[in-house]
């Protein structure tokens, strides 16, 4: 992946139906979003020239602004067709794609009820989430200090930027003790998921992953679902608690960034990559690829 910033980079971003120069496309520091987060996104990738799920992806990016109270002034299909344009203009068939909608800089203050709704999608390269050799042996996690709150004091359905202040809190205190990512509790003590993405145990022939009811429900999550269900896995959706890792086998996470990536070790527990991992890998890469 490249480490040239993100403001200083070729090529154009679809900004408020123009293609804007990638180095033009700007907000004022008075926007709105900046100051109290009223803002949403999607994370979305293509493969092979074709951006997967990407009816789910807008029609989530849409619910959310609900959520948070705005309406996008663009339809699903139209964000989809600028999804389009803008990979096609890009130059890119592989990538990683980010729609944002944002509230701008006409009001400042909590209350900003008539601010202008903005859109940009900005398409680029961007191969594994993870080192690839660090990815085939499995990822290390430990557990974070921060809990996904409950439902009564966030819109925990929302892919909203306020919602991931506690991720980049838990990730970068991770990556400071040598690991990959963390893994968060909910709000009563029960497994939720790692900073950007699902998580999923294999005990014997069965594959439990926590029931997102205080966080989302991934559309990488859905389709690995459907993929181990095809391979005849009973999936059980349930709450599930921090000292129950000790009996599970396998442990892999899921994630639109992450795709399928499998893990060794979550603090203290252990796990070991093995077959079903491995094949919902090749499942998941077939499918995206197809």
């Amino acid at each position: 992946m490249s480490t040239q910033p993100f403001d200083d980079r070729p090529g154009f971003i679809w900004m408020n139906g123009e293609m804007v120069p990638w180095k033009e496309a700007t907000l004022h520091v008075l926007s709105h979003a900046l100051h109290y987060a009223s803002s949403v996104f999607e994370g979305q990738r293509a493969y092979s020239g074709t951006v997967f799920r990407l009816q789910e992806h807008t029609e989530r990016l849409h619910f959310s602004a609900g959520q948070l109270g705005f309406e996008i002034p663009y339809s699903v299909e139209e964000i989809n067709q600028a999804c389009r344009d803008i990979l096609e203009k890009q130059g890119l068939v592989d990538a990683y794609m980010r729609p944002v909608a944002w509230r701008g800089s006409e009001m400042m203050g909590v209350s900003a009820q008539t601010s202008k709704i903005n859109l940009a999608i900005a398409v680029w390269e961007w191969p594994s989430y993870f080192a690839p050799e660090e990815r085939l042996k499995g990822i290390r996690l430990n557990i974070s200090k921060w809990k996904r709150p409950s439902p009564e004091t966030i819109p925990c359905k929302a892919k909203a930027a306020g919602l991931y202040m506690i991720c980049t809190l838990s990730k970068h205190d991770a990556e400071r003790q040598g690991y990959a990512d963390s893994l968060m509790m909910d709000y009563r003590g029960r497994i939720a998921e790692a900073t950007g993405a699902n998580v999923f145990f294999r005990r014997g022939d069965e594959l439990h992953t926590p029931t997102p009811d205080c966080f989302l429900d991934g559309i990488t999550r859905q389709t690995v679902i459907g993929l181990a269900k095809a391979r005849g896995v009973e999936i059980i959706e349930r709450a599930i608690m921090p000292d129950e890792m000790e009996g599970f086998e396998e442990c892999f996470i899921t994630g639109t960034a992450a795709e399928v990536t499998p893990v060794s070790e979550i603090g203290a527990y252990r796990f070991t990559p093995g077959e079903l991992s491995m094949n919902l890998m090749e499942d998941y890469t077939r499918l995206v690829n197809s």
